[in-house]
């Protein structure tokens, strides 16, 4: 199927469900080495650094340690060296020097082997070849590189019910086995459920709202309803997240989905999920920025036929070390990092011009909310002026930041969006 063939498909729909974000200390269930069942997942936001050791080292851990891990590269979601005016050359960009260039990483992180499963859309065939299949069956844990996550849909699963290749299914046995599934960008957001992000700038979908479908139009807010390979179901996913100022066209697809939460994955950032499949799965942050958890529990659309708005947002944001207990919605800040208290005096922040972009709203509840008392709510417009939209950002009643060693975690903030 051409990636750029608009897919026409039912829209599924479900029940709401409630978030809250209370402080919490850590128990005994929250941390790795008590699950006992299931595997891991590490949903990387984009931009992973080569010295991020944090998430390297990490991955292979959970894929068995040092000298013992086996990591299969998936690359499918990048473009094939013929797309690549770079191929053959040290700037290349496609899946063949991605798949290799990942390989060598992982080698010099000390896994035992770490080796290309040529999938992509050069090889439409591979992901049922038996050959194929006994290369994912040796493994011990994988990782998939970025690119555009319905390359994944294409090349990984079969027909418009999204059936599982033979490699696929493969991969989802060792999940459940005990695992790793590593990916960052593209390759984090093909873990996502129903109603996969497929992409879209964020006025224009505000503006328009989601469609179901891939879109050869990049400005269109589309989403898959059968989702990606659904191995993380507790919410939404998005990539690039703050970087790209993506909170509000998160918002917008959640909104219109009925979905009530949104996990968002900032860059050279992780979110750990290990117990996957297990009674107890236990989620935590590694690397430099955050994950934003959203929360529409209580938010409502306001304003449909002067544009669409909403309202009663709940955002939290976890930093390094911090935890989240999803079955209670719960965050729980790491041990040792201090809360902040606001100073005393009037609200300096300067309202954004370009509220939806490069960390502008986590830069407000930094500068704002967390660092003076006057400031009761602070916000911005968008850098678009057509349309052009307004975020307000509020303390809510459970509001409370704690300082990480790069960057701060926040709880209830309550969002509001609006036309300006």
């Amino acid at each position: 199927m051409p990636l750029n063939r608009l897919l026409t498909l039912a829209v599924g729909a479900c029940a709401a469900v409630a978030l809250s974000v209370p402080i919490a200390a850590v128990p005994a269930s929250a941390t790795a080495s008590h699950h006992r069942s299931g595997g891991s997942l590490v949903l990387v936001g984009g931009a992973l650094a080569d010295d991020n050791r944090e998430i390297y080292d990490e991955i292979v851990r959970l894929a068995g340690g040092p000298g013992r891990a086996r990591i299969g590269i998936l690359t499918a979601g990048a473009p094939v060296p013929a797309e690549d005016p770079d191929a053959g050359t040290p700037d290349c960009n496609n899946s063949v020097c991605n798949g290799d260039y990942y390989a060598d990483l992982f080698r010099s992180y000390r896994a035992a082997d770490a080796r290309w499963i040529p999938i992509d859309l050069d090889h439409p065939g591979a992901a049922d070849d038996p050959a194929v299949v006994r290369q994912i069956e040796s493994m011990t844990g994988f990782f998939l590189g970025g690119g555009d996550q319905y390359r994944y849909v294409t090349t990984m699963t079969r027909g418009s019910a999204q059936r599982d290749s033979a490699a696929l299914a493969a991969i989802r046995r060792k999940l459940r086995g005990g695992a790793v599934v590593a990916g960052t960008s593209a390759g984090a957001q093909i873990m996502a459920g129903r109603d996969m992000i497929t992409g879209g700038s964020t006025e224009p979908g505000l503006r328009d709202g989601a469609e179901p479908g891939y879109f050869e139009d990049p400005a269109v807010l589309g989403y898959l309803p059968r989702g990606g390979f659904g191995f993380f179901t507790a919410g939404l996913v998005d990539t690039h997240f703050s970087r790209r100022g993506r909170e509000a066209r998160s918002i917008r697809l959640a909104s219109d989905t009925r979905h009530t939460r949104v996990f968002g994955l900032d860059e050279n950032t992780a979110l750990e999920v290990t117990g996957v499949g297990g009674r107890r799965p236990s989620l935590r942050v590694l690397g430099q920025r955050g994950v934003s958890v959203l929360d529409l529990r209580r938010a409502r659309v306001t304003g449909r036929d002067g544009g669409w708005g909403i309202e009663g947002v709940r955002w939290s944001r976890l930093t390094a070390g911090d935890a989240y207990l999803a079955p209670r919605w719960t965050v729980v800040p790491a041990a040792g990092k201090p809360r902040l208290r606001p100073e005393a005096g009037p609200c300096v922040a300067t309202p954004s011009e370009d509220v939806f972009y490069d960390y502008a709203m986590v830069t407000l509840v930094e500068t704002g909310l967390a660092a003076r008392t006057g400031c009761v709510a602070v916000g911005g417009t968008s850098y678009e002026k057509d349309p052009r939209w307004a975020a307000r950002l509020t303390r809510g009643a459970g509001f409370a930041a704690f300082r990480g060693a790069s960057a701060t975690t926040f709880t209830d903030v309550v969002v509001g969006i609006r036309p300006a």
